[in-house]
C-alpha cells in the first residue's frame, strides 16, 4: 500500500489534536454519537442492581463533561437535565439546577456559607446519551507524553471512603483508582479521633474527586469524618451515593472478578476487611457510571496497603519542607522533587512524588535501592545504557488503564485511541529486548529482578500477534500528521479489502490537496506551501515580506486569513471541501481499522498482564536511575541505617541547588541518650534551614537516593512532624498563634518513639510569658518520648531544662562581630556553623532591628526601655528574699543571663509547687 506523497510541497504539523472536532460535520458512520431521547433512558439505580460485577448495567452510559463548560454555554439538552435528581452539586435542593451550575466543580467559593456542600449523586436518575462530552480517561492517544510535572502529577485520582458506623466508628475503608493508571489500592485502618491517618492518605493521593455515603453528609447531622474531609479539601469535586452501593459482598465480587492472576492473593488480605471491599464496590460502580466503559475481566492490578508500610509525612510537613511545591513560587523547582527529578518518563516521575510523600521504613528494600544506585555510579555503561533505553518509553501505566477498558459505545474518539495506543503498545513491547540486554550483566539483587522480569515470554507472544496485523514500520512519531499517517496505514494490506480501498482513496486527496497548492502557488506567483493541524486539517501557509503582496492584499480566493508578523495562514473554498472528503476517508479507515484491532486485542487481552510488571521495571528503572543522576551533580554519600542520626558535615540539598556556593556544612549527632537538641542563636543564623536540612536528609536517605554529606547514619523515622511555618490562615480563621497550637496539638496527639520532631520558634505568636509556658510543656511531654527532636527557639529561659533532663543538648549558630569602618559601627557576621551549648549573644533582636535600617533614635529608645525592664525583673527577683533570690546572686552571672536563669527557676519552683499541692 503507498503512502500518500506530497511530492515538493512541505509538510509542518501545527497545533496539538483537540479530539474529535474533525468527526463531528456529519460523519458517515456515527458510531453512537447520536442523541439519544432522555425519555428513553432507563433507571441506572434498577439497572445497576441486576448487573453482575465488571459487567454493564447501564445500556446508554453517561459521559460527564470535564471542561467545566458553564451550563449557560451548554447545547440545548445537555446533561444534567434540569430537573433531573443527578449531578445537583453543590446544592441540597434535590431537583434544582441554578442558571451558573457548573457540573464537576465543587471549589470553596461555591459552597454554602452554613454547611459544606457537596455533589449529591443518588445514582437513581436516568442516563441519557450523550456525544457532546468527553470521556474522563485521559486519552494517550491523543497527546505524547513527555516528564513534565505538570502532564504527571494533574489530578487524575477518584477516592471511595467509608466509616464504620457504632462500635466501629473509627474504622476507616478507602479504595483508589487512577484513571491514569488499571490499579485500584485497597486500605483499611483504625484511625483515632483527628483522623491524621486519613487526611494524610488523601494528600498522597491528590484526589481529582471524592466518594462518600450520602448518610455521612446529612444536613445538621453530617459526621465529623465528612467535615474534616471538606475543610482540607475545599477544591476537590464530592460525589454521594446511596450507601446501599457501599457493599462488601459485591466489593468482593468485584476483586475475584477483574484483579489479574499475578495478584489474587489480594484476595486472601482483604477477604474479611468489609470496610475497603464496601468502598472498592462504589468507586467501581461509580467509576463505571461515569465512564461509560467496563474492565475486562482480569485486567485489573489490586493490591492493599495498610498504613505501616511507609513513614507518614503530614501534609502540613509536606509544604513547610518543601517537598513538592516551593513556598515563595510554585512554578518554580527549588524542592526536593526539583533536586531528584531526572526522571525521563511520567512513571518514573509519579513515582518518585509518591516515594517523597511516603518514604519506606524497611531497611532491607531501602538497602536494595541503595545497592542499585551504587551499581549504576560505578558502571557508566549501564547507566548511559539504561537511561537511553528508559527515555524512549511512554506513560505505560496510562497505556494499559486504556487497553483494559472496554467502551460501552463505539465511538470515533474510542476507534482512533484504540488504533493510536496498539501502536503505542507495539512500540513499548519493542523496547522489552533492549532492556532486558542492558540488564543482562548486572550483579544487585533488585536490577538481576527486573532483568528475570523480562524474560517473560508472554512479551513475545503479544509482540508477535500484533505484527501479524500491523505492519513492521508503524511507530510512534511526533506530530499530529505524523501520528494520523501512521494509523491510518497501521494495519497490513490484504488484511480487509475494502481497508485498502479507503486507503488508496485517502492517498489520492492528500496528493490531490497537494497538487492544487501547488497550483495555487503557480498561478499566484506566491511561495505557499501545505500545512496540517488537527483542528483546521490541510491549510496553505505563505511567509513573506509586504513588497511581494499587490496592495498587501492576497488574493481573492483565499478565505479565513491570520496573519502573524509575516506570516499568512489562510484556506480556500476548494481546500475546505478537499479536507470534508479527507475526513470522510479517514472515518472509514478508522472504522474497519478499529474492527480489525478490536480482534487482535481479544486475542491478546490474555497475555496483556505481563506489562503490570513492566510498568512497575520501567518506572523504578527510571526513578533509580534519576538517584544516580543527581548524585552525579554532587558529592552525596550512601546512608547508613542504626539507631543513631549521625551526620558529618551534612548541608541542603535545596539550597545547594538554589546558591551559586556550596552552603555550610554542619554536623549532627542525636541518640536515645541525648534526644533532645535546643538550637538557639540569633535572627537568620540559620535555624530554620538547619532544621529542614535534618528533615529533607531523612527522607533522602530513606526513599533510596544518597545524601548530602561525608558520612550520614539515620534511624529509621516511622513519622516526620514539623512546626515552622507562621503564617496565618483566613480560610480556617485560625491567626498565627491558633496555627501553631493546632499544629503542635497534632504533633502530641500522634508522635511515637519513632518519630522525628522539628519544631521552629513555638509560642512567639502569644505574650513572652505564655509563649515560654507553652515551650517548656511541650519540651516536658516531648521528651517523655525517645522521639529525636530539635527544637529551635529565641527563648533562652528553656536552655537551662538541661539541669532537670540528662537527655537535653543544647546547640547554637555561631556569629562574628566585625567592625564596620565605614559607618563606625559594629556589625554581626553570620558562620551558619553549629556549635555546643547556648548561644551568648546578648539584644540579638536589637541588632537585627538596627540591620533592618530602622531610625538610630528608635533603636537607641528601644535599647534604653529594654535594659530598664530587665533591670526592673531582677530587682524583684533579688530583692524578694526567696530562694530564687538567694540562688542567682550566688551565680555571679551577668545581667542577661540573670534574666533568663530568673525565669527558668520561676518556673521549675511554680511546677514544683503545683506538683505537690496535687
Amino acid at each position: 500500500m503507498s503512502r500518500p506523497e506530497l511530492s515538493s510541497v512541505s509538510l509542518s504539523s501545527a497545533a496539538s489534536p483537540l479530539p474529535g472536532e474533525a468527526y463531528l460535520r456529519g460523519p458517515r458512520y456515527h458510531f453512537g454519537l447520536q442523541e439519544s431521547p432522555q425519555s428513553c433512558a432507563p433507571a441506572w439505580a434498577s439497572a445497576a442492581a441486576s448487573s453482575p460485577p465488571g459487567t454493564s448495567g447501564v445500556t446508554s452510559g453517561v459521559v460527564a463533561d470535564r471542561s467545566r463548560s458553564s451550563s449557560s454555554s451548554r447545547p440545548p439538552g445537555a446533561w444534567p437535565p434540569r430537573g433531573s435528581n443527578l449531578g445537583s452539586k453543590r446544592s441540597y435542593a434535590a431537583n434544582t439546577v441554578p442558571s451558573n451550575f457548573t457540573f464537576g466543580t465543587s471549589s470553596s467559593s461555591a459552597q454554602d456559607t452554613n454547611y459544606p456542600q457537596v455533589i449529591k449523586t443518588p445514582l437513581t436518575a436516568g442516563n441519557p446519551q450523550r456525544s457532546g462530552y468527553k470521556n474522563w480517561t485521559p486519552q494517550i492517544g491523543h497527546s505524547a507524553t513527555s516528564s513534565s510535572v505538570v502532564s504527571a502529577h494533574s489530578p487524575s485520582v477518584i477516592v471511595a471512603v467509608v466509616e464504620g458506623r457504632g462500635l466501629a466508628r473509627g474504622e476507616i475503608g478507602m479504595a483508589s483508582i487512577d484513571l491514569k493508571s488499571p490499579q485500584i489500592i485497597l486500605s483499611q485502618f483504625a484511625d483515632n479521633t483527628t483522623y491524621a491517618k486519613v487526611i494524610t492518605k488523601l494528600k498522597i493521593l491528590s484526589p481529582l474527586e471524592i466518594i462518600m455515603s450520602n448518610t455521612a453528609c446529612v444536613v445538621g447531622n453530617s459526621t465529623k469524618l465528612f467535615t474534616l474531609i471538606t475543610e482540607n479539601f475545599k477544591n476537590v469535586n464530592f460525589t454521594t451515593i446511596q450507601r446501599k452501593y457501599f457493599n462488601e459482598t459485591k466489593g468482593l465480587e468485584y476483586i475475584e472478578q477483574l484483579c489479574i492472576a499475578e495478584f489474587s492473593t489480594v484476595i486472601m488480605e482483604v477477604q474479611s476487611k468489609y470496610y475497603c471491599l464496601a468502598a472498592v464496590a462504589a468507586l467501581l460502580k461509580y467509576v463505571e457510571f461515569i465512564q461509560n466503559s467496563v474492565y475486562a475481566p482480569k485486567s485489573l492490578k489490586i493490591c492493599f496497603q495498610g498504613s505501616e508500610q511507609t513513614a507518614m509525612i503530614d501534609a502540613s510537613s509536606a509544604q513547610n519542607l518543601e517537598l513538592l511545591i516551593n513556598n515563595q513560587d510554585s512554578r518554580n523547582n527549588h524542592t526536593l522533587f526539583g533536586v531528584l527529578n531526572y526522571t525521563k518518563t511520567p512513571g518514573g516521575s509519579r513515582r518518585l512524588r509518591s516515594n517523597i510523600l511516603e518514604p519506606l521504613v524497611d531497611i532491607e528494600t531501602i538497602n536494595m535501592r541503595l545497592d542499585c544506585v551504587q551499581e549504576l555510579l560505578q558502571d557508566e555503561e549501564l547507566f548511559f545504557g539504561l537511561q537511553s533505553v528508559i527515555s524512549k518509553f511512554l506513560d505505560t501505566e496510562q497505556l494499559l488503564s486504556i487497553l483494559v477498558q472496554i467502551p460501552k459505545q463505539d465511538t470515533i474518539n474510542a476507534a482512533e485511541s484504540k488504533i493510536t495506543n496498539l501502536i503505542y503498545l507495539k512500540h513499548t513491547l519493542e523496547l522489552v529486548e533492549p532492556l532486558k540486554m542492558t540488564l543482562k550483566d548486572c550483579s544487585t539483587t533488585l536490577l538481576r529482578a527486573y532483568y528475570g522480569s523480562l524474560e517473560d515470554n508472554r512479551f513475545g507472544i503479544i509482540l508477535e500477534k500484533i505484527k501479524t496485523v500491523i505492519n513492521d514500520d508503524a511507530r510512534y512519531m511526533k506530530g499530529c500528521l505524523n501520528m494520523r499517517t501512521q494509523k491510518c496505514y497501521a494495519v497490513r494490506s490484504n488484511i480487509n479489502e475494502f481497508l485498502d480501498i479507503a486507503r488508496r482513496t485517502y492517498t489520492e486527496i492528500v496528493d490531490d490537496i497537494a497538487g492544487m497548492i501547488s497550483q495555487l502557488a503557480e498561478k499566484y506567483s506566491l511561495p505557499l506551501r501545505t500545512s496540517f493541524s488537527s483542528a483546521r486539517g490541510f491549510f496553505i501557509q505563505m511567509t513573506t515580506d509586504c513588497t511581494a503582496l499587490p496592495s498587501d492584499q492576497l488574493p481573492s480566493e483565499f478565505i479565513k486569513i491570520s496573519k502573524v508578523k509575516n506570516s499568512y495562514s489562510f484556506t480556500s473554498a476548494d481546500l475546505l471541501k478537499m479536507n470534508e472528503r479527507c475526513q470522510e476517508s479517514l472515518r472509514e479507515i478508522y472504522h474497519m481499522t478499529y474492527m480489525i484491532v478490536c480482534k487482535l486485542l481479544g486475542e491478546i487481552y490474555e497475555h496483556i498482564h505481563c506489562l503490570y510488571k513492566l510498568s512497575d521495571t520501567v518506572s523504578m528503572l527510571d526513578m533509580l536511575l534519576s538517584f544516580a543522576h543527581a548524585c552525579t551533580l554532587s558529592d552525596y554519600v550512601r546512608p547508613e541505617f542504626t539507631d543513631t542520626l549521625a551526620i558529618k558535615q551534612g548541608w541542603h540539598p535545596i539550597l545547594e541547588k538554589i546558591s551559586l556556593e556550596k552552603p555550610v556544612a554542619n554536623n549532627t549527632y542525636i541518640t536515645e541518650g541525648s534526644n533532645f537538641l535546643i538550637i538557639t542563636g540569633p535572627n537568620m543564623s540559620g535555624k530554620s534551614t538547619y532544621l529542614k536540612q535534618i528533615a529533607l536528609c531523612q527522607i533522602m536517605a530513606q526513599i533510596g537516593s544518597y545524601v548530602p554529606a561525608e558520612y550520614s547514619s539515620f534511624r529509621i523515622a516511622e513519622q516526620i512532624f514539623t512546626r515552622i511555618s507562621t503564617d496565618d490562615d483566613i480560610e480556617t480563621n485560625s491567626s498565627t498563634f491558633m496555627k501553631e497550637m493546632k499544629e503542635i496539638a497534632y504533633i502530641l496527639h500522634n508522635a511515637n518513639d519513632k518519630s522525628l520532631i522539628l519544631i521552629d520558634e513555638l509560642g512567639r505568636g502569644t505574650n513572652t510569658e505564655e509563649g515560654i509556658g507553652i515551650c517548656y510543656a511541650v519540651c516536658e511531654y516531648l521528651l517523655s518520648l525517645k522521639a529525636f527532636t530539635l527544637f529551635a527557639t529565641h527563648f533562652l529561659e528553656l536552655c537551662h531544662i538541661d539541669v532537670l533532663y540528662p537527655n537535653v543538648e543544647n546547640m547554637h549558630f555561631e556569629v562574628q562581630h566585625v567592625k564596620n569602618t565605614a559607618r563606625n559601627k559594629e556589625a554581626i557576621l553570620y558562620t551558619y556553623k553549629l556549635s555546643k551549648g547556648l548561644t551568648e549573644e546578648k539584644n540579638y533582636g536589637l541588632k537585627a532591628a538596627e540591620a533592618s535600617s530602622l531610625p538610630p533614635a528608635i533603636i537607641l529608645d528601644a535599647r534604653e526601655i529594654t535594659t530598664q525592664i530587665t533591670r526592673q525583673i531582677l530587682s524583684w527577683c533579688l530583692n524578694s528574699g526567696s530562694l530564687s533570690g538567694v540562688l542567682l546572686k550566688a551565680t555571679g552571672l551577668p545581667l542577661e543571663p540573670q534574666l533568663h536563669f530568673c525565669l527558668f527557676l520561676v518556673i521549675s519552683w511554680s511546677k514544683t509547687i503545683g506538683v505537690l499541692l496535687r
